[in-house]
């Protein structure tokens, strides 16, 4: 009944967090009824997500280089471990946290961490400076 193009974003949308078949599809028919040139402009907006990239040091996404990281105010001694990119947001929309970040990524229910986060640990670990 529903066109294949339809059936696709329902099943692509509906594995995004918060996004369910029913709201995938309500998304989907709104989608529908803009003209090319919005639908361009969204279409636009999501290929270049793609230009995106983790910084090496605290894994938030940029283009080229982390403007955190690379911020010569920032204090590299302090570092902030949040579980995701957004709770880096946070703290940067209150202006009052003047260090560098690290984000973790979202911890299971198991408590077991993934092995991208091992991988990230020992990276936190290696930037971590000896005591003197």
């Amino acid at each position: 009944m529903l066109p294949e193009p339809i059936r696709k974003f329902v099943d692509v949308f509906s594995q995004l967090p918060s996004i369910g078949p029913r709201q995938a599809m309500r998304l989907a028919f709104y989608l529908t009824s803009l003209g090319k040139s919005s639908l361009a402009e969204i279409s636009q907006a999501v290929d270049q997500l793609k230009n995106l990239r983790p910084c090496p040091e605290c894994f938030f996404i940029s283009i080229n280089s982390c403007p955190i990281c690379v911020d010569p105010r920032r204090n590299k001694k302090i570092v902030a471990v949040v579980e995701k990119e957004t709770d880096l947001i946070s703290l940067e929309k209150t202006k009052k946290f003047k260090g560098t970040y690290f984000i973790f990524g979202e911890l299971n229910k198991t408590g077991m961490l993934s092995p991208e986060q091992k991988l990230k640990l020992n990276h936190l670990k290696s930037k971590a400076p000896l005591d003197e």
